[in-house]
């Protein structure tokens, strides 16, 4: 099914979308990493949900160049998404958190975006660890990328968008549509986009949902194939200790 999304800019070549919410301690590093690191035409889509402390506020005074902001109540993180989706006018666009800080390296992915039918990505940071390097539709059967370190094309989301029925694995679901898409190519470029903080939203909320449907999407998406042998690597892992696999 297809979506409508705004028509792009050519002179735009990224749209970066930031969900927010309460997000004032993080908020300012964010954005100054933004507009410090990026050597490209861009823009700013920050969706806020209706913030209760000083986000709006502190988005307000720093008077960013080509920042455009909306606060209103919405029905979560992949909504927000959704909501900055339908107004970016970049050829590429990459999601980020308040929390999340883009790195100058950055800018090193920047001449590689050539095809507009291609998903370019790279590695996130947390301290000294990295945290990407190239998937293969299996690797994605067993664990998810990062949405920080994902450029995705704008034809993207002609085709998909998040779906609100999963809070907190909603971008995982489109990986998969989109690793298992083969009119969208997918290009790995081994360079470090964006600090992760491994401490948010993500990473301490449930999603009982996408864990009981995600076998069936990966038949789905990624194949026959594919899915055996993450049912084969599922029930091995299961009879480990402490496995986190799902």
């Amino acid at each position: 099914m297809k979506h409508a999304v705004e028509e792009g800019n050519d002179n735009i070549l990224l749209s970066i979308i930031i969900a927010t919410y309460n997000a004032e301690r993080y908020i300012r590093e964010g954005l100054l990493a933004v507009s410090n690191n990026i050597q490209a035409a861009y823009e700013i889509i920050i969706v806020d949900g209706n913030s209760q402390d000083n986000t709006v506020k502190i988005i307000n005074q720093l008077h960013l160049d080509h920042c455009h902001l909306t606060s209103e109540p919405d029905k979560g993180i992949y909504d927000a998404m959704n909501k900055g989706i339908m107004s970016a006018k970049g050829k590429w666009i990459l999601f980020l958190g308040a929390d999340d800080r883009l790195l100058p390296s950055f800018n090193e992915i920047l001449p590689e975006l050539q095809d507009q039918h291609s998903i370019y990505y790279g590695n996130c940071r947390n301290g000294e660890h990295q945290l990407g390097g190239a998937f293969s539709q299996a690797r994605l059967a067993k664990m998810n990328l990062c949405h920080q370190a994902i450029l995705y094309p704008r034809q993207v989301f002609e085709k998909y968008k998040f779906n609100l029925k999963y809070p907190v694995f909603a971008d995982y679901l489109l990986n998969m549509q989109c690793w298992g898409d083969k009119a969208i190519h997918k290009i790995y470029v081994p360079v470090d986009i964006a600090y992760y903080d491994m401490e948010g939203y993500s990473s301490t909320a449930r999603d009982p949902d996408f864990i009981r449907d995600k076998p069936f999407f990966v038949k789905k998406h990624l194949g026959l194939f594919i899915y055996i042998k993450y049912r084969f690597r599922k029930f091995k892992e299961s009879r480990k200790p402490g496995s986190k696999f799902f």
